[in-house]
């Protein structure tokens, strides 16, 4: 039985285990989004588990920006309004925000 020299260490500390982190960071992501269809889930899983550096690489690269969904806005501009109606935000407040959240 062999022992870990100063090298394996280094390698697994500094180089596996971030590549590790970041193919998980890469698959839950995949999973998460909403604004992503089925069928290009599917296809960007097997492209992240068939070439793993590469693969995972490529959906860091290409993969779309986060859309925010319409629910979120939607409940946005409820708490800003409720906001504004209990009187935590001024007139010029809740326009700005509001404004903020169009953009």
């Amino acid at each position: 039985m062999s022992s870990m020299d100063f090298w394996d260490v280094f390698w697994l500390l500094l180089i596996f285990i971030p590549l590790l982190l970041i193919w998980t960071f890469a698959v839950v992501d995949i999973f998460r989004r909403d604004d992503i269809p089925g069928w290009a889930k599917a296809l960007w899983m097997l492209t992240v588990i068939l070439l793993p550096f590469a693969g995972t690489l490529l959906y860091l690269i290409f993969r779309p920006a986060g859309a925010i969904p319409e629910e979120r806005v939607t409940n946005a501009f409820k708490l800003l309004a409720d906001l504004h109606d209990r009187g935590k935000l001024s007139d010029t407040e809740f326009a700005e925000e509001k404004a903020r959240l169009l953009q």
